[in-house]
């Protein structure tokens, strides 16, 4: 039997199909897990040992079951902050996660090994936050936006340190601008001062209640400051940045779920120190549609808009935005190889250079 509040839950994001999802799942976790009724309540923090929940009444820590731990792990995955769970208290006390209801949406980031992290789970909406600083760098934004689109996730750009730019001159509505020309006009881009409760003005138009939002952004670009800001209270520790580079100091060492006073729930995360978005062909062809759309008109089907002949790409988009689509095709391409596929291409790349030297040999009139 599963017990929940819906109209208290609603308020930390649960929709009508979450519930029936938790309840269908329940019906499964109580025969696995018989005793005690179960619950249903949401990540909000997630520890070595030990996780946060809410479940509308209040706050708890709980530990997750070895079992599913294993099972998760098995999948390539685990528990993140935003995860709704299924839980159940023991005879002493205790609390314990015995089964996660399968997420809407899943961010996970994948590392130099091609092993997959979880960043968050259960989010409608992305800020992708980018300071007007050093920290300015539209080919990480592409990533993020990669990110987020391949979980359907709405991407909304939310360029920080306004009050900074704006103080030393720097030309904010030309790179705003020139910003928007370059991922698409589809994509909300707003500046602001995030320290200021203006800020919070601009971004009233997504906080609406039950939906949950997720801060995304390199160290120091002002999620924290921005989460501050959007609750009314200084809750999230800020830091310094370096005058070098513009990166923070990585104040937000753990993901957080706070509760706006909107209505909606905000997700601050830390920075992450490298980004290879975990996607296929279909997350490029949305994160990069004005590519995609000019593929059709070349030459040939296969055309890696490099030196072919009538190429249609190659002289129509920005040589930068070029380059880093030609890099997460490369990395998103070994994201989907298997072991077997991995070894074929180092065996390939191997011959080719093998083949390189016994040419250039043969050329010294070496032996």
């Amino acid at each position: 039997m599963l017990e929940f509040d819906f109209e208290g839950l609603s308020a930390l994001g649960l929709t009508p199909a979450q519930a029936g999802r938790a309840a269908a799942q329940a019906a499964e976790a109580s025969e696995a897990n018989p005793g005690s009724p179960l619950w249903l309540a949401r990540v909000t923090e997630v520890h070595r040992e030990t996780l946060a929940l809410h479940d509308a009444h209040g706050e708890a820590v709980a530990r997750a079951m070895p079992r599913l731990t294993r099972s998760l792990a098995e999948e390539g995955t685990a528990l993140s902050v935003g995860d709704w769970v299924l839980g159940q208290d023991d005879a002493h006390g205790g609390r314990w996660i015995v089964a996660r209801v399968a997420p809407t949406s899943h961010l996970a980031r994948v590392d130099g090994y091609g092993r997959r992290h979880p960043v968050v789970s259960n989010v409608d909406v992305a800020l992708l936050v980018m300071g007007l600083d050093d920290d300015f760098n539209p080919r990480r934004l592409e990533r993020y936006l990669a990110l987020a689109y391949r979980e359907g996730i709405v991407p909304v750009v939310v360029l920080t340190k306004l009050d900074v730019a704006t103080a030393a001159g720097e030309p904010v509505a030309q790179r705003v601008a020139d910003l928007r020309e370059r991922i698409g006009r589809a994509i909300d881009v707003l500046a602001v001062d995030a320290t200021d409760a203006s800020a919070a003005t601009a971004l009233r138009p997504y906080l609406e209640p039950g939906r949950t939002l997720v801060l995304l952004g390199s160290s120091g670009a002002g999620k924290s400051t921005l989460t501050n800001t959007l609750l009314g209270a200084g809750v999230q520790d800020t830091g310094p940045v370096r005058a070098s580079d513009g990166r923070g100091m990585h104040t937000t060492t753990a993901r957080s779920l706070f509760r706006l006073p909107t209505g909606a729930c905000i997700i601050d995360t830390p920075g992450l120190r490298t980004l290879r978005p975990d996607g296929d062909e279909a997350t490029l062809s949305v994160t990069f549609p004005d590519i995609d759309a000019l593929a059709a008109q070349c030459r040939f089907d296969d055309c890696s808009h490099d030196s072919e002949p009538g190429c249609a790409v190659r002289d129509a988009i920005d040589p930068d935005r070029l380059r880093n689509w030609r890099k997460l095709a490369r990395e998103m391409a070994r994201g989907t190889m298997t072991p077997l596929d991995r070894r074929r291409q180092l065996a390939q790349w191997k011959a080719r250079v093998k083949e390189g030297t016994a040419r250039t040999r043969m050329k010294r009139g070496e032996a």
